[in-house]
């Protein structure tokens, strides 16, 4: 089941790909129009977040995986058919993306009721492997359009990734899934633990942190096309760089974690993101976009696992289906941020696209603080 975040990743890694095969670097800039579609992409995930549980009280998990699946597939196939950007074609892409996120919404709902069990005897280690998964379908995206974009049209490109969920589809339909029995609070209670300063934290620690992230993971390769220069494919590489960063950056993250103070780890990860991305404000060649990239990347590996297993040691009562919530709450983040940026970057220029991840990060260090001092003030 936790191999299912690799499509979760996958998906939501699409968009940032494939805003250079559309055409979105060239001039005139439309960033209103791809800020559009990155928050088309988080309604489709919010909604199809308050649909999953009744449909998966009344069908059941493998129902709702399948469904998922189903949809992300169609939704893809649909994008494929809309000709290449113009007014009138823009919000028909659109309509195809907030589909695309109600297919990862359903899908990211069930996948987190499916890990039940394993969840409950192993948070930290579910909720790590996940996260793995998770980045390798991040970057088995971006290298999927990396290496055929000078091969296939964007029509074909489109369709070869929509057989992906169209294999996971297939793969669930064939595979037994019960839906995992658990010790369920009421919503009232769940409710309740966030009065408390320590858990409206969290939720804020990992939405801005979710939200740094998916900016660079939005908009680098428009940024580096049209800053520094790059060729489309060149910045795809980049891009794919940095989610190969992030993910081996988690794996080390792992390994250290029982030989380092996860304090000073939390510091030396923010304080590396930094560094990154003053690099890649400044560069101006491929060289100096692959060093702020590994800056980047390492810096944010860390803070994620960490978060995560501070969260389920703070609340292990959690069933995964309520801990879905506060990990759907970060994952809508990541995409109202890049949709914010697609805004500003209209008015202000493209390299906003860096300016508002750096603010991000000082506020997860800001963050950081204000949690270990509540720590130390609750004794928790």
């Amino acid at each position: 089941m936790l191999t299912g975040f690799l499509l979760s990743g996958f998906l939501l890694a699409l968009l940032g790909a494939i805003l250079p095969a559309w055409g979105y670097h060239r001039d005139p800039p439309e960033f209103i129009v791809v800020g559009n579609y990155f928050l088309s992409l988080a309604v489709g995930i919010i909604l199809a977040t308050r649909l999953a549980e009744p449909i998966r009280l009344r069908r059941g998990l493998g129902f709702l995986l399948v469904a998922g699946c189903l949809l992300s597939c169609a939704a893809l196939f649909f994008l494929a058919l809309i000709p290449l950007p113009d007014a009138g074609s823009n919000w028909l892409r659109a309509a195809g993306l907030l589909a695309l996120g109600g297919g990862a919404g359903l899908a990211n709902v069930a996948l987190f009721h499916g890990i039940s069990p394993r969840f409950q005897r192993e948070a930290a280690a579910t909720v790590v492997i996940g996260g793995i998964w998770y980045g390798i379908g991040c970057l088995a995206a971006t290298l999927l359009v990396a290496g055929t974009f000078y091969a296939y049209t964007v029509p074909s490109i489109l369709i070869l990734m929509a057989t992906v969920p169209g294999i996971f589809a297939v793969l669930y339909a064939r595979a037994p899934i019960a839906t995992a029995a658990g010790a369920h609070r009421s919503l009232r209670e769940v409710l309740a633990d966030f009065r408390s300063p320590g858990a409206i934290l969290f939720g804020l620690l990992l939405f801005v942190q979710f939200g740094n992230e998916w900016s660079i993971a939005g908009w680098l390769p428009i940024f580096l096309i049209r800053r520094v220069g790059l060729s489309q494919s060149g910045a795809l590489m980049v891009l794919a760089l940095y989610f190969l960063f992030l993910l081996v950056g988690r794996l080390i993250a792992i390994a250290v974690l029982p030989r380092v103070r996860h304090t000073r780890l939390l510091m030396g990860s923010v304080v590396s993101a930094i560094f990154g991305c003053l690099i890649l404000m400044s560069t101006n060649n491929g060289f100096g976009a692959g060093t702020g990239a590994f800056f980047v990347g390492a810096g944010f590996a860390s803070i994620y696992p960490l978060v995560a297993e501070a969260i389920g040691r703070r609340f292990p009562y959690y069933h995964p289906g309520f801990f879905n919530g506060i990990f759907t709450f970060a994952q809508v983040g990541g995409l109202i941020a890049p949709a914010t940026l697609g805004y500003a970057a209209e008015y202000w220029g493209v390299g906003v696209v860096l300016g508002i991840p750096l603010i991000g990060t000082f506020m997860v260090m800001l963050l950081l603080i204000l949690i270990w001092l509540e720590s130390k003030v609750t004794g928790r």
